[in-house]
């Protein structure tokens, strides 16, 4: 029976918005990330017979199908092709996933996922300003009078609103999120300084090879004074979010058989991949509905995972997701998350497994779990068995 294996990953540094990365066009950035997969693991690119890549704000630098246009910048034969997905902040992930089901069934036996999002550039949102609104009569008929639904915007579901209502739903207190968002700068920091990223991150001209959100000045009582935007006696701010910030990131994807022939090595198997969907308004929940699904189809339990990696959209996702779940603290996002790393959407998916590979070879540990809200309330959920 075919399978899934991880030949390769490679990510870029994660920028700040207007930092070392944005002068970089985003279809560049992601060329040098595909570039150096291909380096880093010794495969010829003429291998390639499909490039799959993430973005969600498809418009401007990031129109016109990112993918394709990254093979050609990464100067690969003009024979590999490339297609661009949108599931919104997990949109490399199901890069992944699409990968996967693509060599599994036969249809391909090497295939390269990943994503790219320059948010500098391309602001996030932008896309549905262009023409139009994203949301038709129909949905805004549907959920009219459910609160957190704003009716009148020309994007009625808000992220942050959902952030808010998760806090209250959870009881998570303005001092929890806060301690929490200390925590992640605090973990990141320390991988940072211990060279945990080292091996994962591809520098970038040269100069830019670390990532540039870490805030290691910052402290409780910083956090504590920033704004509530999203609610006047809220308890979600800017210190509790995910980063605005600049990225890619790219993993070679084929089957066992097929890297054996070529001479690599696999890092790791891709077990289980499921998506699931939940409540829009809220938005950011469907990742405890989507372990649940993805450990059953795996049959694996909670405690048989040895790396967790939740994505810290805000604050309160991973801690609503730890209280359903049970799962060991210690074990989720020890290298730090989005609010100290950053989160750049069409590449984050990719980021973080390449991260907990790299985790996942460094801890020992069999089983690793990733998991992603979405906008639209969805998520994916990955299980990789370390090989």
């Amino acid at each position: 029976m075919r399978d899934a294996v991880i030949i390769g990953a490679v990510r870029s540094p994660v920028g700040r918005r207007g930092g070392g990365l944005s002068g970089i066009h985003p279809v560049d950035l992601s060329g040098l990330v595909l570039t150096g997969l291909a380096q880093r693991t010794g495969f010829d690119p003429a291998e390639v017979e499909d490039v799959v890549w993430g973005c969600v704000s498809q418009v401007g630098e990031q129109s016109w199908n990112v993918g394709r246009n990254a093979v050609l910048a990464a100067g690969w034969p003009e024979s590999v092709p490339g297609t661009t997905l949108d599931r919104q902040c997990g949109s490399s992930q199901q890069a992944v996933h699409f990968a996967a089901a693509t060599v599994i069934s036969g249809q391909a036996d090497f295939v390269v996922a990943g994503g790219v999002e320059s948010m500098s550039r391309v602001a996030m949102g932008a896309s549905a300003t262009v023409a139009g609104t994203p949301y038709g009569p129909a949905v805004r008929d549907r959920y009219a009078t459910v609160d957190g639904f704003a009716a009148g915007d020309l994007v009625p579901f808000n992220q942050g609103v959902g952030a808010e209502m998760i806090a209250q739903r959870w009881g998570f207190s303005r001092l929890q999120l806060d301690e929490y968002a200390l925590a992640s700068h605090a973990r990141a920091a320390r991988a940072q300084d211990d060279g945990a990223f080292d091996d994962e991150i591809l520098p970038i001209g040269g100069a830019i090879k670390a990532d540039e959100g870490i805030r290691r000045d910052t402290t409780i009582e910083k956090l504590g004074g920033l704004k509530t935007p999203f609610a006047i006696e809220g308890v979600v701010t800017a210190g509790s979010a995910s980063q605005i910030s600049d990225g890619a990131a790219a993993l070679a994807i084929t089957t066992s058989e097929w890297a054996a022939a070529h001479g690599l090595r696999p890092l790791a198997r891709i077990h289980t991949a499921v998506v699931a969907a939940d409540d829009p308004v809220i938005m950011l929940t469907a990742p405890i509905p989507a372990t649940r699904k993805a450990l059953a189809r795996a049959g694996l339990s909670i405690g048989d995972i040895g790396v967790f990696e939740v994505n810290e959209a805000f604050a309160p996702v991973p801690l609503a997701w730890l209280a359903e779940t049970g799962a060991d603290s210690a074990r989720m996002n020890a290298r730090g998350g989005a609010i100290a790393l950053g989160h750049p959407l069409g590449g984050s998916g990719a980021r973080i497994m390449t991260t907990m590979i790299s985790r996942m070879h460094a801890e020992g540990a069999q089983y690793g779990l990733q998991t992603m809200c979405e906008g639209g309330g969805m998520a994916n959920v990955t299980v990789l068995e370390r090989l």
